[in-house]
């Protein structure tokens, strides 16, 4: 009796042993939880992709690429269109940027796509085709993909999937020979090449021939010195270097049959020496040159010149040379930040050369790699939580007894006799046993009542909660890319102008080192008020920056005329404001919706019934009566070109004296300006910033420290302004009525 209480007693001190063990590890990961919960809140920016289709553009493992224009004079001259300033129209807010196709250009014409790469033009007379694997997004297969293009590559008409077979398809090398046109793309899916004849242009094509019974990797075919020349990688071989394997054939005609050349394979050699092909050989000046991928650090990495000095059925040489191409800099804000694999190269009618690649803003495998990451950090967590646990007498044992084998209840004489000569069984018990006697070794080393032990567990707090944070930002925190919002399948750019002086550099440095990595971001534009400027060599930038010095110090000075800003969109920021590059990249994006009005993130609200009795309301107030009808120019994109002109117009002259009589009002001016240079009842937009600091009130060099004097002079502005200008209180906006939500 008294053995069956005390077996039923410690049964159930067991299960309060185990019921207060899940009710430790449940509590800690809770609170844990709780904080990776409240960083996400804060840290993670939510995207919202109104503009894109909902079965594209999912996130996929091999990246997401996508394909951009470059212009020159020469194949090693080239430029991105938006260095070249395309304007296409005033109302669509250009100049036109990379990447002019993506995912969505594909899944928003009707085709499911996460990605498209691997870009290859035909030309015809004055018109592009460009040819490209697109990745479907129910398949999840490569199909050739076709748009086409009547403005050198600045628009692009989606045509449809020129070719979808069984098999994963890219690489779609397309080329002219005896008044026929062939597409040659990689399918080493199906363990050979297959060379396919235009039936129907672009988009109806018959399989011609079955060029080789090998996997062949990014060949194509090139008519030098009379003979055709196939190049190629296969990779099935063994001790075969995979993206460091380069094979050459010949023939006399690209249909066969083909001869090896003696020295294949050519290369079998590092991946990053750019043996694979990426792309199309091109002539320039009698010479041939070859395009190859370093696929070292990263599939795709970037693409290495070869020129091509020695090509015979013996013998084969050829040397790098540079491409002369800028290299991107801002890391996953930039469409291809992270790579570059493929170029085509031709030229044009009109002499000049154009240039299609491709680039992706993460590396290959990003997401398996940033899951494995997530997952780790929870498991360091996992451990951690064990620790404090033994620390605190709420785990009593490492190594449950239960799970070990001399722990399992009654046995026979033999089993115990065999356990006990058997090693691995003696072993095993001596594991379990040293495991859980940490547990009472560290409790008697840590004592947790005294100033070292409660260190130490906070110290062990905070790594864990560093760790969850962490866990969190790599499993649901995306590839950290903050990327542009198209506008109908199309990207721009816009210049910052902020307006300082020399009491301000430290707000300045930080505003340039975080908005110039922001993706839209062409130019920075600071406007020197007062004191000696800085060096542009003071920044650290990835944008140009150019110091604007101004003879007298007036707000005023913040709308100049500026000839040498070459894009039409201008984000006027001030230099004590923070925010996320998405919410600039929102209120870009909006603003290109309506470049006729002031985009920005402060609404204000400007009411009363007569002049006298007009009030300068602050953002809470207008929310209070929802509506708006100005907004701050310390942060709103505008027409700069326009903005700028009509604030310096004959009619606001007495507005200008009235800014420089109270050093103050530059911004409600031109909320005047505008409001009397439209009959529209809206000329402004509101866009709500996830969140922004203010960081004058770090500095303490803030213009309006005394907010009460500050609205009380706004408010007799208002008086002056609309004795001119006339009444703004009609022109009143509400709140959250614009689609995309970012107005709320």
């Amino acid at each position: 009796m008294v053995a069956g209480a005390a077996a039923n007693g410690g049964g159930r001190w067991g299960q309060s042993v185990v019921s207060s063990t899940l009710v430790y590890f449940f509590t800690s990961f809770l609170v844990l939880g709780s904080f990776a919960a409240l960083y996400g809140w804060l840290i993670f920016t939510p995207r919202v992709r109104s503009t894109l289709s909902p079965l594209g553009c999912r996130e996929d493992n091999e990246g997401s690429w996508s394909i951009g224009v470059f212009y020159g004079d020469s194949p090693f001259s080239l430029k991105p269109i938006e260095s070249v300033d395309v304007w296409r129209g005033e109302t669509a807010a250009w100049p036109v940027a990379n990447p002019v196709l993506t995912c969505a250009s594909v899944s928003d014409a009707g085709f499911p796509s996460n990605f498209v790469a691997d870009p290859f033009l035909y030309v015809q007379g004055d018109i592009l085709y460009l040819f490209f694997e697109t990745k479907n997004s129910i398949t999840m297969q490569g199909d050739i993909g076709v748009a086409r293009s009547t403005d050198n590559g600045v628009t692009w008409q989606q045509l449809g999937i020129a070719l979808d077979e069984d098999w994963h398809l890219s690489y779609p090398y397309v080329f002219y020979y005896d008044g026929q046109i062939y597409l040659m793309p990689e399918g080493s899916a199906k363990g050979e090449l297959r060379l396919y004849r235009a039936l129907n242009f672009p988009l109806t094509w018959k399989l011609e021939k079955t060029i080789m019974k090998k996997p062949l990797v990014d060949s194509f075919i090139i008519n030098h010195d009379g003979k055709y020349w196939l190049f190629g990688s296969d990779h099935s071989g063994i001790g075969t270097m995979k993206n460091g394997q380069l094979e050459i054939w010949y023939s006399i005609s690209p249909l066969g049959p083909w001869k090896p050349h003696k020295k294949n394979p050519i290369y079998n050699t590092d991946k990053s020496m750019g043996a694979r092909n990426g792309g199309r050989p091109f002539v320039h000046n009698g010479n041939l040159y070859r395009v190859g991928q370093d696929c070292g650090d990263t599939y795709g990495k970037r693409v290495h010149i070869f020129k091509v000095e020695v090509l015979t059925e013996n013998e084969f040489r050829e040397v790098e040379v540079s491409l002369g191409l800028d290299e991107p800099n801002k890391g996953p804000n930039a469409w291809n930040g992270a790579r570059y694999h493929h170029l085509d190269v031709q030229r044009l009618n009109s002499g000049q050369w154009i240039g299609i690649m491709d680039g992706d803003r993460v590396p290959s495998g990003d997401a398996f790699r940033r899951f494995i990451l997530g997952c780790a950090s929870v498991i360091a967590v996992s451990v951690l939580v064990v620790l404090v646990g033994m620390m605190l007498g709420a785990v009593k044992c490492i190594i449950p007894l239960s799970w070990c084998p001399h722990n399992r209840g009654k046995r026979s004489d033999v089993f115990l006799d065999w356990e006990r000569s058997n090693l691995i069984s003696s072993k095993l018990r001596q594991l379990c046993s040293r495991l859980n006697m940490v547990c009472s070794l560290l409790r008697g080393r840590i004592k947790l009542n005294t100033f070292a032990g409660k260190l130490i567990l906070a110290f062990i707090f905070a790594v864990g909660v560093m760790l969850m944070c962490s866990g969190a930002s790599y499993i649901y925190g995306g590839n950290g890319a903050q990327e542009p919002y198209p506008l109908n399948g199309h990207y721009s750019q816009f210049t910052m102008v902020t307006m300082t002086y020399d009491a301000r550099m430290w707000n300045l440095k930080m505003y340039v080192k975080h908005y110039s990595r922001c993706s839209s971001v062409r130019e920075i534009v600071v406007v020197w008020n007062k004191g000696i400027p800085p060096n542009v060599s003071d920044f650290d930038s990835l944008v140009p920056v150019r110091i604007r010095e101004e003879k007298k110090n007036s707000l005023n000075n913040r709308f100049n005329v500026d000839p040498l800003i070459k894009t039409r969109a201008v984000l006027e920021l001030d230099d004590d404001i923070l925010m996320t590059c998405d919410d600039v990249e929102r209120g870009f994006r909006v603003w290109r919706d309506h470049p006729d009005r002031i985009v920005g993130f402060y609404p204000r609200l400007v009411n009363g019934g007569r002049l006298g009795l007009l009030k300068y309301r602050g953002e809470r107030y207008a929310r209070r009566h929802n509506g708006y009808n100005v907004i701050l120019t310390g942060a709103a994109f505008m027409d700069g070109q326009v903005a700028f002109r009509r604030y310096w117009s004959d009619e606001a002259r007495w507005g200008r004296q009235v800014v420089d009589m109270y050093f103050n009002c530059e911004d409600v001016l031109l909320n005047y300006l505008y409001a009397n240079s439209s009959s529209s009842q809206k000329v402004v937009e509101y866009v709500r910033p996830a969140w922004a600091i203010d960081m004058s009130k770090f500095s303490g060099v803030a213009i309006s420290r005394n907010t009460r004097e500050h609205y009380r002079i706004r408010s007799k502005c208002l008086v002056k302004f609309a004795e001119m200008y006339g009444s703004l209180t009609w022109r009143k906006s509400a709140f959250n009525v614009r689609k995309d939500g970012w107005d709320v």
